[in-house]
């Protein structure tokens, strides 16, 4: 008798409404989104996730704004990566922290941090106004494996979270969020060298860190990290300091 192999779901790609962009102030965004649920998701989400894909709840999306490509999905190439003097110099800083792996369930101490750094860095976002139930929906409303990374002082205090989702080849760095009274510490930059330190110890090859968006100030930041990645018209390839071809230039 012949085995057939499991039957995937049938899966649907939608296309949003465009709403203004959060990034570039005189454009708008749309985005192209498909639901992660259901047999094989972890694998489904792998494979978009190398095509330019992130996630949001239990939906993966991609921009696919009308005449703009702004948007450059990017990843840390961990195998290539170089810690240098001044992210030496942030580990040395952040050493006295505890930091954990933790499953994906949500806590009063971190939705009060996650509340503080939106009114400080984002406070005219939805974000901003998000409640507790909000937030837990962020956190633990995934279909694949999640994680929450805790940073924490010596007498327990939260500094610093960030929502991974571990992949097969690597780690997606959903989102951030820190204490800004803590700026010396560069809080932000060292969850992500955490990251990347996690993975080379796992032997997972890249950290995906969502988009690069040329001429927007909020992810300069993610230019400053080595051996970084752009998916362009041909694949992914090392990211040059003029910028990349990015996905659809070629149309």
């Amino acid at each position: 008798m012949e085995i057939l192999p499991p039957r995937q779901p049938l899966r649907h790609f939608f296309a949003t409404m465009a709403v203004p962009c959060p990034y570039l102030g005189a454009r708008s965004e749309q985005k192209l989104v498909v639901e992660l649920g259901g047999d094989g998701a972890d694998d489904f989400y792998g494979a978009l996730s190398r095509a330019g894909f992130r996630r949001s709840h239990n939906l993966a999306y991609r921009p696919t704004c009308q005449g703009c490509s702004a948007c450059v999905p990017v990843r840390i190439g961990v195998g290539n990566f170089q810690f240098t003097r001044s992210f030496r110099r942030i580990l040395a800083r952040n050493a006295d922290l505890a930091v954990r792996s933790l499953p994906p369930k949500a806590a009063r101490d971190q939705y009060r941090l996650f509340t503080r750094y939106q009114r400080s860095r984002h406070g005219l976002s939805d974000m901003a106004g998000m409640s507790y139930g909000d937030y837990r929906a962020m956190l633990e409303d995934t279909p694949v494996d999640t994680h929450l990374i805790e940073a924490r002082l010596t007498d327990g205090g939260l500094v610093a979270g960030c929502i991974a989702d571990r992949m097969s080849d690597g780690f997606s760095a959903v989102y951030s969020f820190y204490d800004d009274g803590w700026a010396r510490r560069s809080l932000g930059t060292f969850m992500i060298l955490w990251l990347v330190e996690r993975a080379r110890a796992e032997g997972l090859p890249y950290v995906y860190l969502g988009y690069w968006v040329g001429g927007s100030p909020k992810m300069d930041y993610k230019r400053r990290f080595p051996s970084l990645e752009a998916l362009g018209r041909t694949g992914w390839a090392p990211m040059a300091a003029g910028g990349v071809e990015r996905v659809g230039d070629a149309n």
